[in-house]
């Protein structure tokens, strides 16, 4: 039951990823090339009408990680409170960015609430990317201090930052060299997926520009994947044992790879589709490789005094998750058949929606 819920819950995350993704790197797009009013709204216009859509996958998973692992639901939000209130304020920011500057036609109004949009898209690309790699690292668990535990073996809490910068340090925080890299990945590989979308449902006289775009970030972002692999073992001297133990579990670098060399091939194809069909792949393999790099993991600890969470002690009692799966695939179906008329009703390009203009 543990591992079902596991898998359910890391596939929501991945279709958020997948979905919001785009949103963010539309926005961020938005914020850094989109020059005129005629860009800029296509670049709205391609994902007007899927973007809050996009969040509720974001919701879902959220109820999921409170029916099925309401332990590490509680660690979690409690030791990462401070990054969370950001990113609500900045979900918060890049929605109203988008619903508020058509509502008055004035060049401050409008751009104030452009780099709202831009601004919150950005830095919720970094920070999700950032939260990764705070996953990935692990935390002080208990709140260890000379061998001591001072709270209990889930608690912990974590400042911004700490005074080293470094991710080895016994008093973590939520920003150091190693969660930042991570962090610029993020922002990179969804950049490159924002781009992808933008021109698979536009016209935009941009797409050219971002297809060369696109080609120059990848070689980037190709590079800082190659470092922060390297540097993994820094902070796990057996990153790949899971790997090593369970061969079938190298389909998902493999896909990660397929995903980020065949973006190099963006200016060749004819099908604007392709581009953003690599990126996903890129997205989801990466994803799915960090999963199960740390798996059973879903919280490593960074001392010896406190266990790390697993998946099978921070789950729920299995009557409730047995119970729960019955409603999972009645919610699923009638998730599948949304999405499936939401993407039927607004297929193609969509440069003449006109979202956002009253």
């Amino acid at each position: 039951m543990e591992l079902f819920w596991y898998v359910v819950l890391m596939g929501m995350l991945a279709m958020y990823v997948i979905l919001d993704g785009y949103d963010f790197g539309a926005g961020i797009i938005h914020l850094f090339l989109a020059k005129t009013e005629k860009d800029k709204k296509a670049i709205t216009n391609a994902i007007g009408p899927f973007w809050d859509a996009n969040e509720v996958w974001l919701i879902a998973a959220g109820g999921v990680l409170f029916f099925a692992f309401p332990t590490l639901y509680a660690s979690s939000f409690s030791g990462f409170y401070l990054p969370l209130i950001m990113i609500l304020w900045l979900l918060i920011f890049r929605a109203i960015g988008l619903e508020l500057r058509g509502q008055y036609h004035n060049a401050m109004w409008q751009s104030i609430w452009d780099k709202a949009f831009g601004i919150a898209s950005l830095l919720l690309a970094l920070f999700f990317g950032v939260a990764l790699g705070n996953v990935v690292r692990g935390v002080n668990l208990g709140m260890v201090e000379n061998g001591v535990s001072a709270h209990e073996a889930h608690y912990f809490f974590l400042p911004l930052w700490n005074p080293t910068f470094s991710p080895m340090a016994e008093h973590l925080g939520i920003i150091d060299w190693f969660t930042l890299l991570l962090g610029v990945i993020s922002v990179l590989a969804l950049t490159i997926h924002g781009a992808n979308w933008i021109i698979y449902k536009t016209n935009s006289g941009l797409n050219q520009k971002l297809k060369g775009l696109i080609f120059k970030l990848n070689f980037v972002l190709l590079a800082l994947v190659v470092v922060s692999l390297l540097v993994w073992h820094v902070i796990d001297p057996k990153p790949f044992r899971n790997f090593i133990e369970t061969p079938w579990l190298w389909i998902f670098p493999l896909i990660t790879f397929i995903g980020l060399f065949g973006l190099f091939n963006v200016k060749r194809w004819k099908k604007d589709g392709y581009g953003f069909l690599f990126s996903s792949l890129f997205l989801v393999g990466g994803f799915a490789s960090t999963a199960a790099s740390i798996f059973p993991n879903v919280l490593p600890s960074t001392n010896d005094v406190n266990p790390s969470l697993t998946i099978y002690n921070v789950a729920a009692h299995e009557y409730g998750l047995s119970v729960g799966m019955n409603w999972f695939f009645i919610a699923l179906f009638l998730v599948a058949v949304y999405m499936v008329v939401q993407y039927r009703i607004f297929k193609g390009k969509m440069d003449d929606v006109g979202y956002g203009e009253h």
